[in-house]
């Protein structure tokens, strides 16, 4: 009884992990389901997570008008339906907003029926609040399942090309503008972070991650790096929007 036991578990546990790891591989190797690179254009896209914060994201967007760059904002619900006028704010400077669940819950950790509620209440948070239903939808950690085409089949799911560690204070203080830099502008989609209030990361790492961005965007500017648009994300051609 015992070994069918242990054989019922390892069945179980084979079953689990071709359903979480084994998509996530799958899908991030041959981009099925899913959009890594904004293809057919030169530049980069710029992709914040977590937020709206009530301290940071009106700093960064303070810095994307100045650089008159147009993001892709995946919000959590919660933190939406707290600070609903940064999402109008969002909306109204002409940035997209996307869905990052509810709660910053791994698809990992959710049966489908779970993940279809934390998607809707989200996408009904969002428009709520700014009158427009969400396009993009991106899950935490970047953790995929095999249910991700049926409970996200109404969205177009985004990864990215560069997540830079910008979670972490140090990395910000000594790594990421050198990580910045090195990003090509062919199309890479990048991942930072306007909020530092999940677990893992550090509560002032958004306000790091700001100076080094503005650093950046300057350099950028003077270089004559193009930063996309969020419709590029998806709708680029060789020829261009």
């Amino acid at each position: 009884m015992e070994r069918k036991c242990w054989r019922i578990a390892a069945i179980l546990t084979v079953i689990y992990g071709f359903y979480t790891a084994g998509s996530t591989l799958f899908m991030r190797l041959t981009g099925t389901g899913i959009r890594k690179k904004a293809a057919g254009r030169r530049g980069i896209a710029l992709t914040f997570d977590d937020g709206p914060n009530a301290k940071f994201t009106p700093q960064l967007l303070d810095l994307l008008s100045h650089y008159r760059i147009k993001v892709v904002f995946f919000v959590t619900g919660r933190h939406a339906e707290q600070h609903p006028d940064l999402l109008r704010r969002m909306h109204a400077e002409g940035h997209a907003i996307g869905i990052h669940h509810y709660d910053h819950h791994s698809l990992w950790r959710l049966t489908p029926r779970q993940a279809r509620r934390e998607i809707r209440r989200t996408a009904v948070a969002i428009e709520r609040i700014t009158g427009s239903r969400p396009r993009f939808y991106r899950p935490p950690y970047g953790r995929l399942t095999a249910a991700l085409p049926v409970v996200a089949r109404s969205y177009e799911t985004i990864l990215w090309t560069h997540i830079l560690g910008d979670w972490k204070t140090a990395m910000c203080d000594s790594k990421l503008l050198q990580r910045l830099r090195d990003v090509p502008d062919d199309g890479s989609i990048v991942v930072l972070h306007d909020d530092g209030s999940n677990s893992g990361a550090d509560d002032e790492a958004p306000g790091h991650m700001l100076r080094v961005l503005r650093e950046y965007l300057q350099e950028s500017a003077e270089r004559g790096i193009v930063f996309l648009p969020p419709d590029c994300i998806a709708d680029c051609d060789e020829d261009g929007p």
